[in-house]
């Protein structure tokens, strides 16, 4: 009786428990239901503080032990925030999650409402956090041409955020890279549109999940955020954040097609405006760009965020505006919902409301958007993680070989006259020479993994017990300066902790990245280094010689003291030198390049006689490049951008006009290695295409098959490239477009069908009137192993009236292999 009394009690208890809990708190109402609840209830001040970030206001809310402070939390973030910037910085994993629990807690226990706040971070290539797994740079990432490994890449990033309570991926980035003079081109995914969407939808799945536009995120996914909108890949000079000078039938048929599709076909939750202007207008206050298109045409109900420091830049930079308070009510009224990284210029509506120059409903808009994100991942239900197993589940020991199995697909073998793979049986003595072959070289926006194979480490392991392998530096490329005060202050990286981690990891990528001051390498700091690599490679049977950039010859320039763009494509300082006295040894030498950019190779793109781009590779570098030049792996990347001859004959871009290319006076103007380039140690053969052309109408779709062989002697991967040619339309079109791939798996002797269905809306365009319209007429195929080794070609015609079809765009092909 006394047990049915006190169950009785307690169900009353519990009925009064959800009698108390407000509807915005009820976890069986829809996310615009608990929306619409939540915003009724809040001030003018706590919609306001939604839109806000802090990330260096946010070090003031921790020790020095990184543990969250809430006495500071309560004068900094007093009414709530919508974002956290980059809670990871300088934190194990568990503390990161230590932090986020704390922060989340003192959120809900300590503010009026009890709004929880979305943590972002950095995830470029892999969640940029100590320990965290650190894959190949996007770049590189792009060269495999792997959309299924691009998507399970992100899905484990966002695994690793999600582990230590972060929620929102600053990336993927899908700028089309037009110019490699620019610094952060290693960021890109190259300079293709279809490539760029096919890589970012799975990116955007990867992360995501398959939400849908309204769905709940899995507890392992996180939001993805699509950058930069746009033409941020073709600044003027290749200056990082210049202007764009992008005509609008370009803008609509190159650069927005991969943020189009990634908001259609993946719904990503986030978009970040680029710092660039087109036209005279900055992204942050295009309206036509960020409501009108994105909003109104592309659909997209997710957050508009501003880049770092952007909205400010609209003055300090752009001279539109004289007052904070005028460009936050620019870029709010443009579309943008949330400032980053901190509260600078947005603190400022509160008081354009009060006064009325800004109507509060803009406020709503903008807060109901972050607010239905935070109730989509669920973080009004728990905001916690489980902060003892962050430390297992971030860089875990199983996911290195998934790290070095993408770092494997990742490089591109540019040139190979026959002396790779090498034959280990025939080598006693291997030379590893090179500035950075015994650190590994990350590329930007990294931090400091668990630990690294270098590519000296890696061939020594390989040929462990089998020959002796030794290491010579060989030159120099760069070297630090000493900072000013103020730009000590500003690198809070600089710390004994950071070097000694650093050092156990065997990569100083996060530094040599952030610093400020650096300068090239003169010939007393490379003195006597050039004579002892030679002198090791005369006493050699072969030489693996790693030339190329790193993380400060090619980086993000964030501001006048922090440069990253260049003038020119050639290897600093003396690597040509170098080449060619190992080259002139006579040894065999295989010229291994690990850079974050298209590198001008002058002679030793005739003299040397193997070469591979291998990007920046990640954490298991040393391993997969070595597992490619034994054998053990057969290279399959293909390039995604195309390489020049120098920087003179920027743009290169293949998928250029006919105009384009009449040529120099005392020069070559074809391309060093052209876009999709990319060989094998085996041999592929194309034959039997098939072309089915009756659907080749608008709304329809094309049928095209070919048999691929592979007719060498080792397993391979080819990737089939069909590229489309419109000879005749309404306005000039590309001599080339790439409109569907494949990664084709083949054991020697072995063929396939490959099978591809191309959606004839694919083929659309802005004709005279800016309509995006499918024109009838020859449509010319190109199908082959690169833009420029084309083995197969075919035509069809489509059929039918000039046709609108902005309504039904297709952005995808379908590729189906089978008959192995």
């Amino acid at each position: 009786m006394a047990r049915q009394l006190l169950a009785a009690l307690l169900g009353v208890s519990a009925v009064f428990t959800v009698l108390a809990q407000q509807p915005y708190q009820n976890a069986s109402l829809s996310t615009e239901q608990r929306v619409d609840d939540l915003l009724a209830r809040m001030t003018l001040e706590e919609k306001v503080a939604q839109l806000q970030t802090v990330w260096q206001q946010r070090r003031g809310m921790e020790n020095q032990q990184q543990q969250f402070l809430p006495g500071k939390a309560a004068q900094i973030i007093p009414l709530g925030i919508g974002h956290i910037g980059r809670p990871s910085e300088f934190k194990t994993p568990q503390q990161t999650a230590e932090f986020n629990n704390a922060l989340q807690r003192w959120l809900k226990e300590n503010t009026r409402l009890g709004i929880p706040a979305l943590m972002h971070e950095e995830a470029l290539h892999g969640y940029a956090a100590f320990d965290a797994t650190s894959f190949p740079q996007a770049i590189a990432l792009a060269s495999s041409w792997s959309p299924e490994d691009m998507h399970d890449v992100y899905a484990l990033a966002a695994r690793e955020m999600r582990a230590t309570g972060a929620h929102w991926a600053l990336t993927p980035i899908l700028d089309i890279a037009r110019d490699p003079r620019w610094g952060r081109i290693e960021e890109t995914m190259g300079e293709d549109p279809y490539l760029m969407s096919a890589m970012g939808v799975a990116a955007v799945q990867g992360f995501q999940g398959k939400t849908g536009k309204t769905g709940q995120f899995a507890p392992d996914k996180v939001v993805a955020t699509l950058k930069h909108l746009t033409g941020h890949g073709q600044p003027q000079a290749g200056v990082n954040i210049a202007p764009a000078h992008i005509a609008p039938r370009e803008l609509h048929e190159v650069f927005l097609p991969p943020f189009e599709a990634a908001v259609k076909l993946a719904h990503a939750a986030s978009i970040m405006a680029s710092y660039n202007e087109i036209d005279g207008i900055p992204s942050h206050v295009n309206r036509a760009l960020l409501q009108d298109i994105v909003r109104k045409e592309w659909g997209f109900n997710g957050v508009i965020v501003s880049d770092y420091f952007a909205i400010e830049e609209l003055n300090s930079r752009h001279n539109l505006y004289d007052t904070e308070a005028a460009a936050a009510k620019a870029a709010l009224l443009a579309g943008v919902d949330m400032e980053t990284p901190d509260p600078k210029t947005f603190p400022h509506l509160t008081a354009l409301v009060q006064s009325g120059q800004l109507d509060e409903s803009v406020i709503d808009t903008a807060v109901r958007r972050v607010l239905a994100l935070k109730f989509r991942l669920g973080l009004f239900d728990n905001p916690y993680v489980d902060a003892s197993q962050a430390n297992a589940l971030v860089g875990a020991a199983k996911d290195r070989d998934f790290a070095r199995r993408v770092a494997e697909k990742s490089m591109v073998l540019l040139k190979n006259n026959g002396i790779l793979p090498l034959n280990a049986a025939k080598i006693s003595k291997l030379a590893v020479i090179g500035p950075h072959a015994d650190e590994v070289l990350l590329g930007g926006y990294s931090s400091i993994p668990r630990q690294t194979v270098s590519i000296y480490q890696g061939l020594k392991q390989k040929l462990q017990g089998k020959a002796q392998v030794q290491f010579a530096r060989g030159t120099v490329l760069t070297k630090a300066l000493t900072a000013t005060k103020a730009q000590e202050q500003n690198q809070a990286f600089i710390t004994s902790d950071i070097r000694q981690r650093s050092q156990a990891a065997g990569t100083f990528s996060m530094q040599r990245w952030n610093y400020d001051p650096i300068a090239l390498a003169t010939d007393n700091d490379r003195k006597g280094l050039l004579d002892e690599a030679v002198a090791l490679a005369k006493t050699a049977d072969a030489v693996v010689l790693v030339l190329g950039e790193n993380e400060g010859l090619s980086r993000e320039a964030w501001a006048e003291s922090h440069l990253g763009d260049r003038t020119s494509l050639e290897l600093v300082g003396n690597q040509q030198q170098l080449a060619q006295a190992i080259l002139a040894t006579g040894k065999p030498v295989v010229l291994l390049l690990t850079n974050g950019r298209p590198l001008a190779l002058g002679e030793l793109a005739e003299t040397a006689p193997a070469i591979i781009e291998a990007w920046y590779l990640g954490q298991e570098t040393g391993t997969a490049i070595a597992n490619v030049l034994f054998g053990d792996v057969n290279p399959s990347g293909k390039l995604p951008l195309t390489f020049p001859r120098s920087a003179g004959h920027i743009p290169s871009y293949y998928n250029h006009k006919v105009s384009a290319k009449r040529g120099y006076l005392f020069d070559d103007i074809s391309p060093l290695y052209p876009f999709g380039h990319g060989l094998s140690y085996t041999s592929f053969t194309y034959s039997n295409l098939q072309i089915d052309a009756s659907g080749a109408r608008a709304n329809g779709e094309v049928q095209i098959s070919l048999t691929v062989q592979n007719s060498g002697q080792r397993q391979g991967t080819e990737v089939v490239q069909l590229y489309v040619n419109d000879p005749q339309a309404s306005v000039t079109r590309p001599v080339q477009q790439l409109t569907g791939f494949k990664r084709v798996p083949l054991k020697p002797g072995e063929q396939a069908t490959l099978r591809f269905t191309v959606p004839v809306n694919l083929l659309a365009f802005f004709d005279q009137s800016m309509r995006w319209v499918v024109e009838p007429g020859e449509i010319r195929l190109m199908l082959g192993s690169s833009s420029a080794d084309i083995r197969l070609t075919g035509s069809f015609v489509i059929k039918g009236d000039v046709t609108e079809v902005a309504n039904n765009k297709a952005y995808l092909s379908q590729a189906v292999i089978s008959n192995k």
